[in-house]
């Protein structure tokens, strides 16, 4: 009998675990602050499959716009280098992050240092980057492997998941309103352990597609 309840309790407990990681898009307590109003955000899908919290104003077209000041993407809050997310780091993937972003955004718009009467103006940043230990697997949620799970985290030998957030918005340069924002989470590499250094490559593919969003996204759909 009371293997049995064993057997439940670290089920259920497995599953719980399961879903608390599940989620692909930022929980509300991870907004930053960098966007003045999170209100009217809906979940939706970018153009490269995926999922996003995304408003636009009803009244915004793409094609009433000739021109875009692209604001260079910067860290909000200023993160704080460690032993596994080191400047280098840090730096490293700031830089490319600006070099792939406004790519994109000289491919959809001509690009000036001052706003003129039909300008957009683009601002983003990255809000956090993370690594956090990967939750349980399917294949774990038995008693002895719970244990064997629990003994990997404690010591540091389990699998780490990384992620970016990234938040932005378009303003219209004539009113000084927002017009779009958004926020979205990317998960990156996986690292082998807690010791595992990070490097640019981890996040990489995360930039790329906010990037290629960026270039492909029909500015007139809602």
């Amino acid at each position: 009998m009371r293997t049995s309840f064993c057997f439940k309790a670290a089920c259920l407990a497995g599953v719980l675990a399961l879903a608390g990681c599940a989620s692909s898009l930022p929980a509300p307590e991870k907004y930053s602050g960098f966007l003045k109003d999170y209100s009217g955000l809906q979940e939706t899908k970018s153009n490269s499959g995926k999922d996003i919290l995304r408003w636009i104003d009803p009244a915004f077209k793409g094609s009433n716009y000739d021109s875009l000041v692209f604001n260079s993407v910067t860290y909000y809050p200023e993160p704080k280098p460690n032993t596994q997310v080191g400047q280098k780091v840090l730096d490293g993937l700031l830089n490319y992050t600006n070099t792939q972003l406004k790519a994109a955004a000289a491919a959809r718009k001509p690009l000036v240092t001052k706003a003129g009467p039909h300008s957009l103006i683009f601002r983003g940043a990255i809000t956090a980057v993370d690594c956090t230990k990967e939750g349980l697997q399917f294949y774990e949620v038995v008693p002895i492997a719970l244990v064997v799970a629990g003994t990997q985290v404690a010591t540091g030998h389990r699998t780490m998941d990384t992620h970016l957030y990234f938040e932005a918005e378009l303003i219209d340069a004539a009113t000084n309103k927002t017009v779009m924002r958004v926020v979205r989470k990317g998960e990156g590499k996986d690292l082998s352990n807690e010791n595992t250094p990070m490097t640019i490559d981890t996040l990489k593919q995360v930039v790329d597609d906010l990037a290629t969003d960026a270039t492909v996204f029909d500015t007139e759909q809602k």
